[in-house]
């Protein structure tokens, strides 16, 4: 009787079961190892209960449970299923750039995508209203972070310090200089210049220094500038660019961030 019981055991109420226990998100293999259905029936209960809006499907064979305060906009936020997406495609990640800046209160500039960087390129994800973007770091496992509660679990997600490196970074993903120095000055709050020398230290590049060094000054945090200088002062930075993708014509150089300033930076303070 048991057997035929367990046979009998329908997707939805094995969904219903996983969010009963608190648990969002299953794969295709752990639903046909509890249900043993044949694949194409399988593929059936799945399809109907995408239709139903009740699960989702980042990525194949990955399903996200859809709980009833996210049945209008579709789909929970990627905070909810980030961290066990990445295990399933066994890569390692952090939440990184605008979204870790709004994470950590910097909420200014609102992320248009959810920012992740990861171990290795991965394509984008459109989820419903949802885009979740990947950026591949090649020295990702150097970057410090920290775990982040969330309603699911817990994500990793940079730290201050690390995602004010990489807003320097990938300045054209998060709007450029202007709209970094608007949320690096928010983070600000939240950084020591202790951390920032400590993450520093942690593969970033001199120019990478230099740049945010710069863009600290003009904001007036003359204490983590001070902890860039500090960093510079134990390697031996060349004069580089403040924007690498434009020309020096009439750049004006910063003697102290060994800087051609090319471009006329704006925060929204």
């Amino acid at each position: 009787m048991a057997k035929s019981e367990t046979h009998r055991l329908d997707l939805a109420d094995l969904v219903d079961g996983f969010e009963f226990r608190g648990k969002y998100t299953f794969t295709r293999e752990e639903a046909q190892a509890k249900l043993q259905k044949t694949e194409a029936a399988l593929r059936l209960s799945l399809n109907r209960l995408q239709r139903k809006g009740r699960i989702i499907s980042p990525r194949r064979g990955f399903y996200v449970i859809v709980p009833a305060e996210y049945r209008l906009s579709g789909a929970p936020p990627p905070v909810w299923y980030i961290d066990k997406l990445m295990a399933y495609q066994e890569t390692d990640y952090y939440v990184g750039l605008l979204s870790a800046a709004e994470i950590h209160g910097a909420a200014h500039q609102r992320p248009q995508e959810f920012q992740v960087m990861s171990a290795r390129q991965l394509r984008p994800i459109q989820v419903e209203s949802q885009r979740i973007s990947f950026y591949r770091k090649w020295n990702l496992s150097e970057t410090s972070v920290v775990e982040s509660k969330v309603p699911t679990g817990y994500i990793k997600v940079s730290t201050p310090e690390a995602t004010a490196y990489d807003l320097v970074r990938y300045f054209k993903e998060v709007g450029y200089l202007s709209n970094a120095a608007t949320v690096i000055s928010e983070l600000s709050e939240s950084m020591t210049a202790a951390r920032l020398i400590a993450s520093g230290r942690k593969g970033v590049e001199l120019a990478v220094l230099q740049r945010l060094g710069y863009l600290l000054e003009i904001l007036g945090k003359d204490t983590l500038a001070a902890g860039i200088d500090r960093l510079l002062s134990e390697r031996e930075p060349r004069i580089t660019v403040l924007r690498p993708d434009l020309g020096v014509a009439d750049a004006v150089l910063s003697r102290r961030w060994l800087l051609y300033v090319n471009d006329q930076v704006e925060p929204d303070l």
